[in-house]
């Protein structure tokens, strides 16, 4: 309690959507309560109390504020001092007070108990005491990395399939990042894993997450390769891939990498423009597009290699520029004349600062949500970009999906350092590919694998230990101690909006108007290039040499060192799990049938990504839960929904799979054009957010300005923007170095 400057507040205003209730403010350790008895029910007829309303609460737990602005009241007008909140499940509440001193001690309260906390294992989720139902259930237990790999056909005593499970990582001590146990070809021996490691950013090399039980094409993920200037490369990197992709064809061991002849190439001259420039504007979708696009990259004169599918991948998920500006400090992508038995493709999803940008735009036309009904401006979310990006990354994942159960294609996924876009990509293909993932219990152990496992950093991302950039203090008077520098964070704080509106509270328009958004360098574009303990801005102006050296340490760096920073960084928050969780409820919604749980479902889990009351999100990965010992401290995200369990269930899902039948097939592929905003989410009826033009919002959304280049020229929309092999090149790709810093002997050509 000692953070707790007061803890009730009596006659507090509530002003939610326009309505304002008054009743008494309690501050705890882990949450607001705001508690009000409603008025009696009148009845009509005469004018007498009929039903007397119970008591109400509103729990708001400290992690899930967004931002926090105090407002004091101003001595020339009548206003009550207030408190706005603006909460990252997105509801917007304020709170008036008569007493200026009442408001302030409650805003520091606030502050104390969000971003001076200065340890994870300070939040809620290492004091809460689960009541029933979820009392007696141990969502722990849910995923078992063995028990999983059984599943696909995997297992330690057999490796008819391809695969074994190495146990090179089981201290963690290989791989700081990655899971202890990694699936990997059975012909590549531990040796050979240590090695190739070394070529790949914070050793995250390339291993198994999905085998296709029908005919054993895989998708495996990794981090960038450490190419840089000098183009290096690794044999063993270039063999564990090989590898990889001949494990669908197990009866004779992969070829030498090396000793495979090079075909003769014409001098290069790859194409910069649109990779669609020569498509034809009748094309009648973007898988018809995309795929013909990687057709296109397969000479036929090119050497056969067996094992190799139609189209093996390797999918950068990453713009090309932002791949090309990585090689500056030593990373970058694959010089594909040393993989020549895959097709790489460029994605062009955007990164975490571009994502984060985006929502900020959504949440400034809900902004005004605690203090008046409005609907939200239609126009300002279509340029907020959100539905392209939901749109993009949806694409990606349908291309990766058709390329593993079409195709007959292995993948392997990779953005920066592999726990962001890697992950979307990741999971939601798995999610079109296989039923059992879109069960309740296969989507938790999905979300456990691809995200928890594999790792991904919720801590950074979501900023659970919040950061004092988020909050502020308005009309304070001189002399104040604090409001100076906490004003320098605000942009537009005082647009002004107050004199359209007569109600004191609408006169805070901007209150939520924070511009914390930030850029890194040309080459940090990605934001997922500097070790945790460094700041973004260094490094970048190093010569090449020194370059490498940094891209060399991301290999073995953990992440231990984040202890000596302890608040947030807002730079690397960004909505990656929120993206993912949005791009499955729109599967959902558009395969009502095929999924065991609803919409519902998914709004929850994001609520209690940022609550704070269980751990399970609360570290970067396996090795920081392990040791934090969240599993004996802590309780699952699980057992709260498996606790009420029919509280999430889909009444329309259908069981039953039928490769024969037409809307039964393990196969689910989204249609990117129709997605549409999660309204639900953002609070929101469907009609002020989707009205009837959300398909033509997504396609005009393209471009940010109106119309997009391929809608006007009658060209489907794709998040495709290269495609390149040793051989040729389509679209938007980086040029290739040599291993001696200059241009690649061989050369490809343009198509």
């Amino acid at each position: 309690m000692e953070r707790t400057r007061i803890a009730r507040v009596d006659d507090v205003k509530l002003v939610r959507r326009g309505d304002q209730v008054e009743g008494t403010l309690h501050l705890t350790p882990h949450h607001l309560i705001f508690c009000h008895t409603p008025p009696p029910t009148v009845d009509e007829p005469n004018g007498h109390s009929s039903h007397i309303n119970k008591p109400r609460e509103l729990w708001i737990t400290y992690p899930i504020i967004q931002t926090c602005t105090l407002r004091l009241a101003h001595p020339a007008s009548h206003h009550l001092s207030s408190i706005r909140l603006r909460c990252r499940d997105f509801s917007f509440v304020c709170f008036c007070f008569s007493d200026e001193k009442k408001a302030k001690d409650v805003y520091g309260s606030i502050k104390a108990w969000t971003c001076k906390l200065g340890k994870i294992d300070k939040l809620y989720a290492f004091t809460y005491q689960p009541q029933a139902p979820e009392k007696e259930i141990n969502g722990w237990g849910l995923y078992d990395a063995r028990r999983e790999w059984k599943r696909q056909g995997i297992s330690e005593k057999d490796s008819d399939k391809g695969w074994r499970i190495s146990k090179l990582n089981t201290d963690y001590g290989f791989s700081p990042t990655y899971p202890a146990l990694l699936a990997v070809p059975s012909a590549i021996s531990d040796n050979t894993l240590n090695y190739a490691g070394r070529y790949r950013s914070r050793v995250r090399l390339p291993v198994l997450t999905y085998l296709h039980p029908v005919n054993n094409c895989s998708i495996t993920r990794s981090s960038q390769p450490l190419v840089g200037v000098r183009g290096n490369r690794s044999i063993q990197d270039e063999k564990l891939l090989l590898a990889i992709f001949s494990t669908s064809h197990t009866n004779q061991p992969p070829p030498n990498p090396s000793s495979r002849p090079r075909s003769r190439q014409s001098p290069r001259s790859s194409s910069r423009g649109s990779p669609t420039q020569d498509v034809p504007p009748n094309l009648p979708d973007p898988e018809t597009l995309e795929d013909q696009m990687i057709s296109r990259t397969a000479s036929d004169d090119s050497p056969r290699v067996y094992g190799a599918q139609q189209h093996n991948l390797i999918v950068d998920a990453r713009p090309t520029v932002n791949a090309l500006a990585m090689q500056a400090v030593g990373l970058g992508s694959e010089n594909m004349d040393n993989y020549r038995f895959a097709t790489k493709a460029y994605l062009g999803i955007d990164n975490i600062h571009v994502m984060r940008d985006s929502l900020n735009k959504v949440i400034d036309t809900l902004k005004e949500s605690d203090v008046t009904p409005m609907a939200p401006n239609r126009e300002a979310l279509a340029k907020s970009g959100w539905l392209k990006h939901i749109a993009g990354i949806l694409d990606g994942a349908s291309l990766i999906a058709r390329q593993v159960a079409l195709q007959h294609s292995h993948v392997l996924i990779h953005c920066s350092d592999g726990w962001d876009r890697t992950s979307q990509l990741s999971a939601l293909s798995q999610l079109c590919l296989d039923p059992y993932y879109r069960t309740l219990e296969g989507f938790i152990v999905l979300v456990e694998k691809d995200w928890l496992s594999f790792g991904h950093m919720f801590n950074h991302r979501s900023g659970f230990l919040s950061s004092e950039k988020w909050f502020s203090i308005e009309n304070e008077r001189v002399g104040g101690s604090d409001s100076h520098h906490q004003r320098a964070g605000l942009s537009n704080s005082s647009s002004g909006a107050g004199h359209a509106l007569e109600n004191a509270f609408l006169s805070a328009k901007g209150f939520f108007n924070k511009d914390n958004s930030s850029r890194e360098s040309f080459v940090d574009s990605d934001g997922e290039l500097q070790p945790y303990d460094q700041s973004p801005s260094s490094n970048i102006n190093k010569k090449s040499s020194a370059s490498n050296s940094v891209a060399s340490k991301l290999g073995k760096e953990g992440v231990a060192s984040d202890k000596t920073k302890p608040t947030t960084k807002v730079k690397e928050t960004s909505p990656v799990f929120h993206q993912f969780l949005d791009a499955t409820y729109q599967l959902l919604h558009q395969n009502p049938s095929r999924f065991e749980f609803n919409e519902r479902f998914l709004r929850r889990l994001l609520y209690h990504l940022y609550s704070c009351q269980y751990g399970t999100f609360l570290y970067n990965n396996e090795r920081e839960r392990m040791e934090a010992g969240v599993q004996q401290k802590t309780r699952s995200v699980w057992d709260y929904f498996l606790g009420r369990r029919e509280q999430f269930l889909n009444p329309q899902y259908e069981e039953r799979i039928d490769d024969n039948v037409r809307g039964k097939e393990r196969l689910v592929l989204p249609n990117a054009e129709e997605v549409r905003w999660w309204s639900e989410l953002f609070g929101r009826e469907d009609r002020e957010m989707n009205g009837v033009a959300t398909v033509h919002a997504v396609r005009s959304e393209w471009d940010g300005d109106g119309k997009s280049v391929e809608e006007a020229k009658g060209i489907p929309v794709s998040v495709l923007t290269g495609v390149e092999t040793a051989e040729q090149a389509v679209g938007a790709v980086p040029p290739v170095k040599g291993t001696a810093g200059g241009e690649s002997g061989s050369g490809k050509g343009s198509i």
